[in-house]
């Protein structure tokens, strides 16, 4: 039997950070131009309009490429169409990142996953089938007239989507996000939180898909590629098998992925961003306690609604309790929640780093008095 060799925490650390583009000797870039480049080493941009800060996707591009403008992940979508928005397969390990930015080079095996019969639940797929003169209408429709607004859509559903969910009603909603997942329609642009939809045979163009075997071989070999070093829950025998110490069962490394040589930087993550996704790998590689509290009561949070996480080298750090003040113009911290104790360099780094995101953001910093400080 094969020795699986192991490897320490920290150096698991090393090579997540590196693989989500995050360490000091970032392999793209700057520029809007390699936009693109980092999708696709990334997989996906979560999606998230939410602007308590700023939109998942800008957030993220922002951190992996300084020099882009905020209005460069908009361009790549809408005119440069070097990224589109994707949702599924359904298969994704977290629900919740399952909808993204895709780079336009992926489009072939993301077709291939989107119309393998798994792809959708057995449930959805059932209410597909039985919807069929329903399907053929909202095709109809945006053949004839669009794109269009999801809200000048009808229902005209044959049997309602029902669920133990908030789906329950929304079966123009489910109809466009399935149509989605198997490639027949797609999101042309958002208008805040509104999705505008057309025909995916309009706007994407014409590809060979491959078939789904290879296709879940790729998306396996590229997702582990992509966080370095993963459970083989849902990267299956992609890489090699290894053990991180202090942490039970086996791992998967990504091919070629070591920590050799390693320069870290301090940087403030999205919520949303992709080393922190998997929450359970979080807790397991780092130790590091966090939640989007975007949904707790008031009363409950403890880092605030939309707290930015600190990576500082290959360590998680502490939260920045922020929110975005349009209207005077500031990005206002409450607090500095650390995990650590600070030194004087750890502080400035971050000071420097929420007045970059300010300036980023047409604004300026506004700390409140001991938003710094630890306690």
């Amino acid at each position: 039997m094969a020795t699986v060799r192991s490897i320490s925490r920290e150096e698991a650390r090393r090579i997540a950070v590196r693989a989500q583009l995050l360490d000091a000797d970032r392999a793209l870039v700057d520029g809007s131009e390699e936009l693109a480049e980092v999708v696709a080493q990334l997989t996906l941009l979560p999606l998230n309009p939410t602007d308590i800060v700023c939109p998942s996707a800008e957030h993220i591009a922002l951190s992996r490429l300084p020099e882009i403008d905020p209005g460069g992940v908009r361009r790549a979508v809408e005119v440069e169409q070097s990224l589109f928005e994707h949702l599924g397969p359904h298969r994704h390990p977290m629900e919740a990142w399952a909808i993204g930015l895709r780079a336009m080079r992926d489009l072939p095996w993301l077709r291939a996953l989107g119309r393998a019969p798994e792809a959708i639940g057995e449930g959805s797929r059932a209410w597909l089938e039985a919807n069929d003169g329903f399907r053929e209408r909202v095709l109809e429709q945006l053949r004839a007239d669009g794109p269009l607004p999801q809200g000048e859509i009808p229902d005209t559903a044959d049997v309602p989507y029902r669920s133990s969910g908030w789906n329950t009603g929304r079966d123009v909603a489910m109809m466009l996000e399935l149509l989605q997942v198997r490639g027949e329609v797609v999101v042309v642009e958002r208008l805040g939180q509104l999705r505008v939809w057309d025909l995916a045979e309009r706007v994407l163009p014409p590809v060979e898909a491959p078939d789904a075997a290879a296709a879940l071989e790729t998306w396996q070999r590229r997702w582990l590629r992509s966080l370095g070093v993963a459970r083989p829950t849902h990267v299956g025998d992609a890489g090699e098998r290894v053990r991180v110490e202090g942490t039970r069962g086996e791992w998967r490394l990504a091919d070629g992925a070591t920590p050799a040589g390693f320069t870290g930087r301090v940087v403030l993550l999205s919520p949303l961003d992709r080393l922190i996704a998997d929450r359970r790998r979080m807790r397991e590689l780092w130790g590091f306690e966090y939640a989007l509290e975007q949904y707790t009561p008031a009363a409950k949070r403890r880092w605030g609604v939309h707290a930015l996480p600190i990576l500082d080298g290959g360590a998680l750090v502490g939260k920045v309790d922020a929110r975005t003040d349009r209207d005077v113009g500031a990005l206002r911290v409450a607090r500095i929640h650390w995990d650590v104790e600070p030194d004087g360099r750890l502080r400035s780094a971050v000071l420097d780093e929420l007045e970059r995101f300010a300036a980023w953001l047409g604004g300026r910093l506004a700390l409140a008095d001991g938003a710094a400080e630890p306690r």
